[in-house]
């Protein structure tokens, strides 16, 4: 006779991650009304670490029609997803990868010359011409081909033989600063170089504006606008109110409760000691799941919209509160980390990061809760 025991289990993390599709699919036709061309959806980095096969199916039934991924393993995900969408890669196209994009119809933004010679070199191999985003270094210094890169192509034109520039397009530093020097000044070299292009591919169009850039003056707008964070319920406005809807909320499940003391110590290293007798809620999220280190004694968390201060040092699974104002809280329960009572705007201060690094960390250990997700066709 055989014993043992019965070792199907049936469980959920204890902290849930609810993101609501619909909200990003309302933040993304609020920016397309207020944008006069075409509006994309950056999707890149997962869609910004809340996913990318749920967002970017969402983001193409609500009308995008062009996509934005970093990497070519991204667009090759999210392609079958979005029907005759087009779909870029930012990061350009490496050595063997042409005839991968080419594929799958994905287009890359050629930010070099030997990008450009790839890409010509596979259009003479293909015998066709291969469609191609440029994009100029018009002062960020990081991607893009640089004013002298620029001067070798206007004298060697033979070298984009093959080659249909689609859109010329660079990025924005400073657009969330609505009063900085620097937009203004790459608005006149991007523009520059779109009319000096225009000779040689009278077609091609100018893609521009960011989430921030979108809240510039309207010729930042461009033909094809590439919104990301600002989909995601991230303030395109600073300083001002954020005119987008929110996305995200992460709520930490209490695994433990404990009654302490005046002067007992919480966490590592003792850098929160009780100043009256107090109790204490350990919640099931920490460092590894994205909640960051640097929030230690700086963060709250929220029961009913009562404020739980973040006590002691965040660790890597858990985090501990001090919950001793809020009354009827039980083992089970959870607090709220982001949502209504604190964005990732507000977390991301907290922090002393951005609301894209609070999204992009967010980990894989949530119980993931999707509002709104378009079926499987």
């Amino acid at each position: 006779m055989r014993c043992g025991f019965n070792t199907t289990v049936n469980s959920t993390p204890p902290s849930r991650l609810t993101i609501n599709l619909d909200a990003i699919a309302a933040n993304w036709r609020l920016l397309d009304a207020r944008h006069p061309g075409q509006t994309a959806g950056v999707v890149k980095a997962n869609a910004y670490g809340l996913g990318a096969t749920y967002v970017a199916p969402k983001l193409f039934a609500a009308g995008c029609k062009h996509f934005f991924t970093a990497h070519l393993a991204e667009a090759l995900t999210i392609r079958p997803l979005v029907g005759q969408a087009q779909v870029m890669v930012l990061h350009g196209v490496l050595p063997g990868e042409a005839e991968i994009f080419v594929q799958h119809d994905i287009t890359p933004v050629l930010s070099s010359l030997p990008e450009v010679a790839l890409w010509g070199a596979a259009a003479k191999r293909l015998g066709r011409r291969l469609p191609a985003f440029l994009q100029i270094d018009t002062g960020m210094s990081r991607l893009g081909l640089s004013f002298e890169e620029i001067e070798r192509l206007f004298n060697n034109p033979d070298w984009l033989t093959g080659i249909n520039i689609i859109y010329v397009m660079t990025h924005l530093m400073n657009a969330e600063i609505a009063e900085h020097p620097s937009n203004a000044a790459q608005y006149q070299r991007i523009s520059q170089f779109q009319r000096q292009f225009q000779a040689q591919f009278p077609d091609m169009k100018l893609s521009l504006a960011n989430s921030s850039g979108l809240f510039l003056a309207p010729q930042f707008a461009s033909d094809l606008a590439r919104p990301g964070a600002a989909l995601y319920g991230i303030n395109p406005t600073p300083g001002q109110a954020n005119p987008l809807h929110p996305v995200v909320a992460l709520h930490g499940k209490i695994i433990a409760l404990r009654d302490i003391k005046p002067g007992t110590e919480v966490g590592y290293n003792g850098v929160w000691a009780a100043q009256r007798p107090s109790r204490i809620a350990t919640v099931a999220v920490g460092y590894a799941d994205g909640y960051f280190r640097s929030l230690t004694n700086r963060a709250c968390g929220y029961f009913d919209g009562t404020p739980a201060p973040l006590v002691g040092r965040v660790s890597m699974d858990l985090t501990t509160f001090d919950v001793t104002e809020i009354a009827n809280l039980n083992l089970g329960d959870s607090l709220e980390l982001l949502g209504p009572h604190c964005t990732p705007d507000d977390l991301a201060r907290a922090a002393n990061t951005n609301g894209y690094e609070v999204l992009t960390a967010l980990g894989a250990r949530y119980e993931r809760h999707y509002i709104g997700a378009v079926p499987a066709t």
